[in-house]
């Protein structure tokens, strides 16, 4: 590519150009650690659960992000609560948001003063190939860890002298997450109902050894017991998907028309669920219709019925193309009847809304509202009765941006200038080998530079960049 240069070039004014630039980036870089300081305080508190599934939905929404930037923006500002120094330098303006949030991803406590070197001694793109070989390094680190402990697997079962059977072993983590939990829901279903059975037998006495619990260590034995013979005896096979996954929900037609009206409405194994609960699950399901006499007993069940269509759920994929709650991006949901089927509303494109099961447990058991407007649009409203628009209201900007930017930051205490964020690269070539030799806890460390202060090991970084790595890549 031929490079043009003017006849005459007024290099103090593109000097002074530049240097305008550098220094009013380095103002935005200490806005952005005010920004990030106010979405941590925002996040914590939990000021996006207004229908929100995340604190950067919200951010999407309210402010305009792309939610992959405002995703980034709330891990960065998170991870900042824990590494001190890169919150002060982005906050100072001497370093670069670029650089912080390449830095979080790797910078623990205990590296994050090496880190923050290496941020004020190259550029962005420097930074990035460290950080990318740093998560490297981390990344064979874990997967060596992960494949011996898979290779330490192991089970032994084995017939003691007296005849007891001995069981030694080890699992991977998630293995014995579940045979913790088993053993805990086998234990608990055996000695909840012994518990059951000598309730009545409440004397001064002590009971006999038959009715005393056993100890921690029997009962663990007790339950791998049962979880041993209920597979035997149901199989190890769960059965079909569609039987496990199913939700079965008794309601009186008069609690789903009214939820103060007097009913029941329980779940298949008689756990009770709010009315609203089951509003939400009858809003789009398989309805099952059954009479019942006086006595209570079961007269006439009609054939089951989906409550909306499926043509009718097509077209309603079609014209909504996903949730409608503002700032979703859900693309498929649940039908929502926005006038309730059971109190008389119709199963129509108009009275439909999708919605995905975050917002629609909003809508009915959150206190959300949803209504549809003479023009056709939805509304939604707060629990308080406040409406939450599809688009907010911009942010109203000061006259002269920039100087009130000054302005700020200079009550801050904070002088920026055009080399406020200028790194002290002098144009070396990068060796990212040797460099996280120097820098990576984990990697093969040189012993010359074991004992160096941080900034010599950079400087001598520096000066040792210039041997090029072409097997690197670079």
């Amino acid at each position: 590519m031929e490079i043009r240069t003017p006849d005459i070039v007024d290099y103090a004014v593109l000097d002074r150009l530049g240097d305008q630039i550098a220094e009013l980036s380095a103002h935005l870089e200490a806005a952005t650690a005010r920004l990030l300081d106010l979405i941590r305080e925002f996040d914590g508190r939990g000021g996006w659960n207004l229908g929100f599934k995340s604190c950067a939905e919200w951010l999407s929404w309210r402010v305009g992000l792309d939610l992959g930037a405002a995703r980034e923006r709330v891990r960065v500002a998170r991870a900042l609560a824990t590494l001190p120094r890169l919150a002060q330098a982005l906050a100072r303006g001497e370093l670069s948001y670029a650089k912080v949030r390449a830095l979080t991803r790797v910078a623990t406590p205990e590296t994050e003063e090496r880190l923050l070197a290496v941020g004020r001694a190259g550029t962005a793109w420097h930074v990035e190939q460290i950080v990318r070989s740093w998560r490297r390094v981390d990344r064979i680190a874990e997967t060596r860890e992960t494949a011996l402990r898979h290779a330490r697997r192991a089970i032994r079962v084995y017939q003691d002298g007296d005849g007891m059977v001995v069981i030694r072993g080890r699992l991977e983590p998630e293995a014995g997450a579940a045979l913790m939990q088993a053993l805990t829901a086998a234990r608990e279903t055996l000695y909840r109902h012994r518990r059951q059975t000598f309730v009545g037998d409440l004397t001064d006495e002590a009971p006999p050894l038959e009715q005393q619990d056993p100890s921690f260590e029997q009962q663990q034995a007790d339950a791998l017991n049962l979880i041993a013979e209920s597979a035997l005896h149901h199989g190890i096979d769960a059965g079909a998907p569609g039987d496990r996954y199913q939700i079965v929900v008794h309601v009186d037609a008069a609690v789903l028309a009214d939820p103060d009206s007097p009913g029941q409405s329980v779940l298949e194994d008689g756990a009770r669920v709010s009315a609203e609960t089951s509003q939400r699950l009858a809003c789009d399901a398989s309805r099952v219709v059954m009479q019942h006499g006086r006595d209570g007993r079961v007269v006439e069940v009609a054939a089951r019925t989906r409550t909306i269509p499926p043509a009718l759920r097509r077209a309603l994929q079609h014209r909504d193309h996903g949730c409608r709650f503002p700032g979703c991006f859900v693309r498929f949901g649940q039908g929502h009847h926005i006038r309730h089927w059971a109190q008389g509303g119709p199963t129509t494109l108009s009275n439909l809304a999708l919605l995905c099961r975050r917002h629609h447990r909003a809508v009915h058991e959150e206190g959300y509202q949803c209504e549809r407007l003479p023009t056709g649009e939805l509304q939604f409203r707060r629990p308080n009765g406040w409406i939450l628009p599809d688009v907010p209201p911009p942010p109203k900007v000061p006259d002269g941006p920039v100087e009130f930017l000054r302005a700020q930051n200079e009550a801050e205490g904070l002088h920026l200038h055009a080399h406020t964020a200028t790194p002290s690269w002098q144009g070396e070539r990068l060796d990212v080998v040797y460099a996280i030799d120097v820098l990576h806890p984990l990697a093969i460390a040189v012993p010359a530079f074991s004992q160096m202060p941080t900034l010599e090991v950079v400087e001598d970084l520096r000066q040792r960049s210039r041997i090029p790595n072409e097997d690197f890549g670079l």
